[in-house]
């Protein structure tokens, strides 16, 4: 029909992108901010635990994550400082801060993965306990918290991965800034001509702050 205007629908690919936007911001944040706390707290954790032989007979002796290696914890720290720092950057930069996310959990995987058989922590211990520096740890076994803090670097570089093949959808702060505070002050409407001889345009000028006399 003639003078009926066609209302323009929204492009499939658009609407696909917004979506797929959406959806990967919300999983590299999650991924990135419980990888982060999964490492930080198994680094906390008891690692390995072993005796040693004393005069009074075996002593025990146990090791936490950041008694065997302080890497994971530094890295999620940095991972989730890097996971932030994405959506403050743009183009190159993002791609370098998503960069540092992914080699922050390839860099806790490969530490947590190296502590789980680690026993030099505890021949430490053992040489400090017995005061025999050629003294090592006996009976030696470990936990899976190692482990737990390899999946927690595995979450960061999920969230890495996601953020180098993805990040260019996702917003960013913005940096713009009002010059001068003009963008947010509303233009000043030409003052109304003012008739003397009518009370209310009198009253009107003083409500806006004008003067009605002219001077």
């Amino acid at each position: 029909m003639e003078g009926v205007t066609a209302v323009p629908t929204p492009r499939p690919e658009a609407a696909g992108s917004a979506r797929t936007s959406r959806l990967t911001l919300a999983v590299a944040l999650l991924s990135g901010a419980l990888g982060a706390a999964v490492a930080l707290l198994a680094s906390r954790q008891q690692w390995s635990e072993g005796t040693v032989t004393v005069a009074g007979g075996p002593f025990p002796l146990t090791a936490r994550g950041s008694d065997v290696t302080g890497v994971p914890a530094s890295l999620a720290v940095v991972g989730l400082a890097a996971l932030v720092a994405v959506f403050a950057v743009r183009r190159a930069g993002r791609l370098a801060v998503a960069a540092l996310l992914a080699l922050s959990g390839a860099g806790t995987i490969a530490a947590a993965l190296l502590g789980a058989s680690d026993r030099g922590a505890l021949d430490e211990q053992a040489a400090k306990a017995s005061g025999d520096t050629s003294a090592t740890v006996e009976a030696l076994s470990h936990t899976a918290w190692p482990y737990v803090a390899a999946v927690g670097g595995a979450l960061l570089l999920v969230a890495g991965l996601l953020a180098l093949r993805y990040g260019r959808l996702w917003p960013a702060m913005s940096g713009r800034h009002e010059r001068d505070g003009a963008a947010a002050r509303p233009r000043r409407k030409q003052a109304a001509r003012v008739d003397p001889d009518r009370p209310e345009d009198l009253w009107k000028a003083l409500d806006r702050g004008e003067d009605p006399t002219g001077a």
